[in-house]
């Protein structure tokens, strides 16, 4: 039988998707087959899989780690919000509905079925599953046709961690707490606990461990310090993304929109030595000593367009590019620099259209049909190949896309203004070429290539961290409790 072992965090941000990554590279590192699953997952930074679908940004990274290719079924059902109460439903890689959160807990019982048909796919394939759960069992209103912590682990018979955030202080009644509000057939369930993001010396939390033992029975698998290197991963939500100061450094500024998405995009940027990546706040102003204005993709183009007025960006994004600055955008980025955004159909929200910043002569009408796949493409500018992926819906027309900024493989792809210095494209990840990232910055600036190579960064991280937690973590007591022989 193949061993799986579910990781459920007591709160929201505890570090499961990284501790599940450094696992998944150090069972990987021990010659297993490993697989990463997550039954359901809210974010808009997703990913494309080979076939067509998409997924987790996070499940992305955790297959990385397990150096296997991404499917589906790594996390067939993804939430991706478009309002406030809303989200589009992406159910094993593809677009199943959009609906609002009373909606969404009737469709449970519907999307547990393939919940456990992927996840059976998986142990199929695998020596180990290693699961992460979605905010915090304790949410125990919400526990009705639960797919995502207990309800999955009951339903699958699966071992649970507990995974608590001792920097958010409370974590022997993170514990305790969430013990506490379970049911006697979930608390069986739940073998042990795991102390994360200590910082200081971890001897001091000794005498905790029999407080915990004693109210939870739980086994004690680990007190985690703080791993500095993780700031060099992709963060998987909006809430982890932050810029980088370099004074002096090439200047990229982006403005954090209510649903940016995909914004792993900027990461490779925020790696460079020789850049300082400004991620700005509403309310403030595009510093005139801006290199490049960047707008990286969003899950409602219009809803971002009104909140980039509303903070002031857009006359800032115009008087950059006037004053002989350079605006890129990607995705719903791209979308937004044209003259119009068309949503006849109501995709994003209510229908109707939108004006652009006109900074490119192209118009863009969403439609139903969406466009998720892996591309490969080429740099119009330099001839330099390009690799990433398209997750998008609309068409985008008008004079300017007769200069595309990329050529894929079945087509032009973008636009580049008749100045040069305003460019658009559907394609993501295409920074993670380091070839074409340091020629499209030495394009922005005159600059010597940096030694950065972004996958071989991001690869040496990830056992860095496999080697972190095989230090801290009793690995081996991990490995029986996923029923590994």
């Amino acid at each position: 039988m193949t061993g799986a072992l579910m990781l459920q965090g007591t709160a929201s941000n505890a570090g499961k998707s990284l501790l599940v990554a450094g696992l998944c590279r150090h069972f990987t590192n021990q010659g297993l087959t490993v697989r990463p699953f997550k039954p359901q997952n809210m974010s808009n930074n997703a990913a494309a899989t080979p076939d067509g679908g998409e997924i987790g940004r996070a499940q992305a990274l955790q297959a990385l780690a397990c150096r296997t290719p991404l499917s589906v079924d790594m996390n067939p059902v993804l939430l991706k919000p478009t309002t406030e109460r809303g989200a589009q439903v992406v159910v094993q890689g593809r677009v199943r509905t959009t609906c609002n959160a009373r909606d969404y807990h009737r469709l449970k019982p519907e999307l547990m079925e393939a919940v456990q048909a992927s996840f059976a796919e998986l142990r199929n394939t695998a020596d180990l599953v290693i699961v992460e759960g979605a905010g915090s069992p304790a949410e125990v209103n919400l526990r009705a046709g639960d797919i995502a912590n207990m309800g999955f682990a009951v339903a699958a018979d699966v071992p649970v961690i507990l995974a608590g955030d001792i920097e958010r202080g409370g974590v022997i009644a993170q514990f305790v707490g969430t013990m506490q509000l379970l049911e006697p057939a979930e608390r069986g369930l739940v073998k042990g606990y795991v102390v994360n993001k200590f910082r200081g010396d971890p001897s001091l939390f000794d005498n905790a461990h029999p407080i915990i033992r004693a109210h939870t029975g739980l086994a004690d698998l680990g007190v985690v310090p703080w791993f500095t290197a993780a700031a060099d991963l992709p963060a998987e939500d909006v809430l982890g993304l932050t810029g980088k100061s370099r004074q002096g450094g090439l200047k990229i500024v982006v403005p954090r929109l209510p649903r940016i998405s995909n914004f792993d995009d900027l990461d490779p940027l925020r790696l460079e030595p020789d850049t300082e990546l400004v991620i700005l706040e509403p309310g403030s102003a595009v510093p005139g000593d801006t290199d490049l204005v960047l707008l990286p993709g969003s899950k409602a183009t219009r809803a971002d367009l009104a909140a980039l007025r509303d903070a002031g960006f857009d006359i800032d994004i115009v008087a950059h590019h006037r004053r002989g600055g350079f605006v890129l955008g990607l995705c719903g980025g791209y979308q937004m620099l044209g003259r119009m955004v068309h949503d006849p159909d109501g995709l994003e929200g209510d229908p109707g259209s939108s004006p652009g910043l006109g900074l490119l002569d192209v118009e863009t009408t969403l439609a139903p049909v969406k466009t998720v796949r892996q591309s490969r493409a080429v740099d119009i500018t330099t001839g330099l190949p390009v690799e990433g992926y398209e997750i998008h819906q609309g068409l985008t027309t008008g004079p300017d896309t007769a200069r595309p900024m990329l050529r894929l493989d079945h087509a032009p792809c973008g636009a580049v203004s008749a100045d040069g210095r305003v460019m658009g494209a559907y394609l993501h990840g295409l920074f993670a070429g380091d070839a074409f990232r340091h020629a499209f910055l030495a394009r922005i600036r005159a600059r010597e290539a940096s030694d950065l190579a972004y996958a071989a960064r991001i690869d040496a991280v990830l056992d860095d961290l496999a080697a972190h937690l095989a230090t801290h973590l009793d690995t081996a007591r991990i490995a029986a409790i996923a029923g590994l022989r």
